[in-house]
């Protein structure tokens, strides 16, 4: 499977001054709630596709001693099915998970994010607090938070026309 790289790695540019409207990742995830679903990296393929099945999910956590070393998507899971053909079930899940997959962090703004997901192709991304993981974003709860913000900006403009104040000398 194709490796990519740590967030370390990736050049950051300088960012402007946040603004009242930047959403952040940890409110997606406040939005989304923070339940995880992990799987332990000997554990065999076909046990990971019925924990995401069952739980209607499209990522797995992969922990070993606590702490995650990787992450499994049903992309990995395909490739798997792909490649491994009839045996893909008996494969372990670390044979085929993303190692050292790219983090958030939780004080990423939403922009950055989105601009993240799209250039490493990633539709999940775990959301790291130094060495705690906090929750995993997909770009589902990303779609979901940015149209939520605009239905409430779109409310906002609304209330705010429909009770524009009338100027002195308008007739009625």
């Amino acid at each position: 499977p194709r490796r990519c790289t740590t967030m370390a790695s990736i050049p950051f540019t300088q960012k402007p001054k946040r603004t009242e409207t930047d959403m952040l990742v940890s409110e997606i995830l406040a939005i989304k709630g923070k339940v995880l679903f992990t799987i332990a990296p000997n554990r065999p393929l076909a046990e990971a596709v019925e924990v995401m099945t069952e739980q209607d999910v499209g990522s797995l956590v992969v922990f070993s001693r606590g702490a995650m070393i990787g992450m499994l998507t049903f992309r990995q899971v395909l490739q798997a099915v792909q490649t491994g053909g009839a045996d893909w079930q008996a494969m372990s899940v670390d044979a085929v998970m993303l190692h050292n997959p790219l983090v958030a962090a939780p004080d990423m703004e939403m922009d950055e994010l989105r601009r993240l997901m799209v250039e490493h192709h990633q539709r999940y991304l775990p959301v790291m607090d130094g060495t705690t993981l906090l929750g995993v974003v997909s770009f589902h709860d990303v779609a979901k938070a940015v149209l939520e913000e605009q239905s409430f900006e779109n409310r906002m403009l609304k209330n705010y026309i429909r009770n524009w104040p009338e100027s002195e000398g308008e007739e009625r």
